[in-house]
């Protein structure tokens, strides 16, 4: 199939390698033209170091490159999907697959990635989300990995399926596409959370403690809006919250740790050098959440570090010495 990769950082340029890895024709735009032609000359992307771009991978800094595409992969930051989508609309023919493999939660809007695609193109296209514990270092070495397709048009998430499955990518298919998306954004807030708690010197018991109790907060307000609490123990909730949480490949991880380690969240950020989605999706989540009136007092406790200059210790102390609860019935609701 024909098909085309917007977006070439490190996760898109992983994911084209996998559609040209299965022999499908695939083109991968970069927004800057100067990138795209290091990475020609090169063969190689900086963001995936020492790994070649295959040879029937084509580049181009030209977003008609999705023109004639049976499916085209959106992997831009969160931030960008809406611009990009506008842009790349016109270029779209009838029928082509949409397939979302950007995380987070609009700004402003507290739209999920699909929700933007379906309001800027009218609905008119299938939109399916790809997400799982997948490391785009990992994938572009061709590390075994897994990941799940969802959509609320199953046919369309199993095409999807098939389009990238092979023997070092497997793909499961899946409906919920509100559980896997919200797992994607949420699952960044938590590993930012984890992160601080390695730079304060914290154990593995605070880190099973936090992972645990942060998968219960995605997922009661992943049921809430319409998720199926099942999602939030697969691939696109547990899965993707353990390699984010424990991962040096993890940016929002290591922003975390930096954090945790004295420095302000904008020294952090600026640190990790590229986007840390767990610092937006803190204030996406949390205004998602008051929206829904859902209790999430770990994206609560990470804005309030990320935004309003309260020191992670105490919220710490603070997320400690909550008000007693019983564990079972507060997990999925």
């Amino acid at each position: 199939m024909k098909t085309a990769v917007i977006g070439s950082g490190g996760w898109g340029t992983a994911l084209a390698m996998v559609l040209a890895d299965n022999g499908h024709e695939v083109a991968l735009w970069c927004r800057r033209e100067d990138k795209c032609l290091q990475m020609e000359r090169t063969r190689e992307n900086p963001a995936l170091a020492g790994v070649a771009l295959p040879e029937r991978l084509r580049l181009s800094a030209e977003l008609s490159a999705a023109g004639g595409c049976g499916a085209v992969v959106l992997a831009t930051p969160s931030f960008a999907v809406r611009e990009t989508v506008r842009r790349l609309t016109p270029f779209l023919e009838q029928g082509t697959i949409l397939i979302m493999a950007s995380k987070g939660i609009e700004r402003d809007t507290s739209l999920r990635m699909s929700q933007i695609v379906r309001q800027e193109t009218g609905g008119d296209f299938p939109v399916v989300c790809l997400s799982g514990p997948s490391h785009a270092e990992e994938v572009g070495k061709r590390i075994p990995t897994g990941c799940v397709s969802a959509s609320d048009d199953i046919e369309a998430a199993e095409l999807v399926q098939d389009l990238f499955m092979s023997e070092r990518f497997r793909v499961y298919a899946s409906s919920d596409i509100v559980g896997v998306e919200l797992g994607a954004a949420l699952k960044n807030v938590v590993a930012l959370a984890a992160g601080c708690c390695d730079g304060m010197g914290f154990g593995d018991n605070t880190k099973a403690m936090l992972m645990t109790r942060g998968l219960t907060e995605i997922a009661r307000l992943g049921v809430a809006l319409g998720g199926k609490k099942e999602t939030f123990a697969g691939l696109a909730g547990l899965g993707d919250l353990i390699v984010t949480c424990t991962s040096m490949h993890s940016r929002n991880r290591r922003a975390g740790i930096l954090i945790g380690q004295g420095k302000s969240p904008q020294e952090a950020v600026a640190e990790i050098g590229a986007v840390v989605e767990g610092y937006y999706a803190a204030a996406n989540g949390k205004a998602l959440a008051d929206k829904a009136g859902v209790e999430m007092p770990i994206t609560e406790s990470a804005y309030q570090v990320l935004y309003q200059g309260k020191d992670v210790r105490s919220v710490i102390t603070e997320l400690m010495t909550r008000a007693k609860k019983h564990e079972i019935e507060d997990s999925w609701v």
